[in-house]
C-alpha cells in the first residue's frame, strides 16, 4: 500500500518563539512560516473508511454488512529526551445493516511514521473493537496510537536553515527562486519531514473498492 501524501508534506521554515501554523510578516514584508520537528498528522486518502460485505466477495450495495469511518483525529506532540514523540487520538464510528442482537467486530488499522514523504520509518498494527448494541445499528469507539521520532532526524541541517531564512530583497538576482529548487534543500527538507499517519489496514479489494466506489 502506497503511503505518500505529498499534500501533507508543506515547507514551514524554523522560527523561534512562535508556534506550529503560525505565519507572520516580518519588517522586511518576508514571510515567516513555523515548521515543528513534531510530525505531521493525518489519514492517507482511501483508508479512512471500511465497508464489509456480506456474503463476502460482494460489492453489491445491498450487500454492505458493515461500515466504519475513522473521525475526530488529534494529535499531541511532547519531547522525551532525544525523541519527539507523537500521539493521535481518533475516534471509530460503525453502521451496521441490521438492527439484530449484540454484536462486537474487531477492525485492524496501522500507525505509520513517514519520512520524506515516501519511506516508512516504522509501523504496527492495532486493533479497535465495535461493539453493537443489542437492538442498535450504531457503535463507536475510541483509540491511541504512537509514534517516537529522534529530534535529530526531524531538525533541518544549520545550513539548509540558513538558506531557506535567509532575508531576500526586491532586485537581488536570487529573489524569485525557491530555494527548494536547489536539490540538495529540498532532499534535506524531505528527509527532516515526518508524518504520523493513521488508517484502516485494508486490504487490496477494499482499497480498490474504496478509489473506486
Amino acid at each position: 500500500m502506497k503511503l505518500r501524501t505529498t499534500a501533507f508534506v508543506a515547507l514551514m521554515l524554523l522560527a523561534s518563539c512562535r508556534h506550529p501554523g503560525d505565519v507572520t510578516l516580518d519588517d522586511g514584508g518576508g514571510i515567516y512560516a513555523v515548521r515543528s520537528t513534531c510530525p505531521i498528522v493525518g489519514v492517507p486518502t482511501g483508508t479512512g473508511d471500511i465497508t464489509l460485505f456480506d456474503p463476502q466477495g460482494s460489492t453489491d450495495s445491498r450487500a454492505i454488512d458493515v461500515t466504519a469511518t475513522i473521525t475526530k483525529v488529534r494529535a499531541f506532540c511532547q519531547e522525551a529526551g532525544s525523541d519527539v514523540v507523537s500521539t493521535v487520538t481518533f475516534t471509530v464510528t460503525g453502521l451496521r445493516r441490521d438492527a439484530g442482537p449484540a454484536r462486537q467486530l474487531i477492525l485492524p488499522y496501522f500507525d505509520v511514521a513517514l519520512r520524506g514523504g515516501d519511506t516508512v520509518a516504522a509501523k504496527q498494527i492495532g486493533q479497535v473493537a465495535l461493539n453493537f448494541p443489542a437492538g442498535s445499528q450504531h457503535a463507536t469507539t475510541s483509540a491511541r496510537a504512537s509514534v517516537r521520532v529522534n529530534r535529530g532526524a526531524a531538525t533541518l541541517p544549520d545550513s539548509v536553515r540558513k538558506i531557506l531564512t535567509r532575508p531576500r530583497k526586491p532586485g537581488e538576482a536570487d529573489a524569485a527562486i525557491d530555494p527548494l529548487a536547489e536539490p540538495s534543500v529540498r532532499s534535506a527538507v524531505a528527509s527532516a519531514t515526518f508524518e504520523h499517519l493513521i488508517g484502516f489496514q485494508l486490504t487490496e479489494d477494499q482499497l480498490k473498492y474504496n478509489a473506486t466506489r
